[in-house]
């Protein structure tokens, strides 16, 4: 896990700062659903699964404007947590947020995500958010996201996020440590 560094003897650990407005961030496939339901559901955090907003019935988009004004009354609140890319409009959430979690996988475990996803939701868009339509530009997306959209997805974080407490998980390993840590300080604080 990329975070900041570790913290000095008898100081409280990252993952126990406040995490009041979360935007998770990361390829298809990499987990970001799975991550987004477990944190809002240990933090009471109200959840937003951006694909869920972005896409109606009948699989169309919301027009780009529509769709930031959507996201500005989104990170108005207090506490939210919104879960997914839309680099368009990712300064909108990035300016709102404490706290960033890029998960930043390999992508063949990405790959492996989405094929575990469709046997599990058997394709379609589901009440949880997860929009489940694979395509063949979306396997290239999905390859090729760590050259193309990760660099964009840093730098987007280095010019509207530079005061967010970044959290980068590289692996299902990472992410399930950061999760099961999570988890113990939350059950300790309470």
């Amino acid at each position: 896990m990329t975070a900041t560094p570790p913290p000095p003897p008898g100081a409280r650990p990252v993952a126990s700062r406040a995490m009041d407005r979360i935007a998770i961030l990361g390829c298809g496939g990499s987990g970001k659903t799975v991550v987004a339901n477990q944190l809002a559901a240990l933090l009471d955090l109200p959840l937003t699964h951006l694909d869920a907003v972005y896409y109606d019935q009948q699989w169309n988009p919301l027009p780009q404007d529509e769709f930031a004004a959507l996201q500005r009354q989104l990170v108005a609140p207090q506490r939210w947590l919104l879960e997914g890319n839309y680099a368009g409009t990712l300064p909108i959430r990035l300016e709102a947020a404490d706290t960033v979690i890029f998960l930043d996988l390999p992508g063949i475990t990405c790959l492996a995500g989405i094929l575990q996803r469709r046997l599990r939701y058997q394709g379609g868009q589901h009440t949880n958010g997860v929009y489940d339509r694979i395509t063949w530009n979306f396997v290239k997306y999905i390859w090729g996201y760590r050259k193309s959209m990760r660099p964009k997805v840093q730098q987007l974080i280095a010019e509207h996020g530079a005061h967010v407490q970044l959290i980068t998980l590289s692996s299902r390993r990472q992410t399930n440590r950061f999760l099961k840590t999570l988890h113990a300080e939350h059950s300790t604080h309470r």
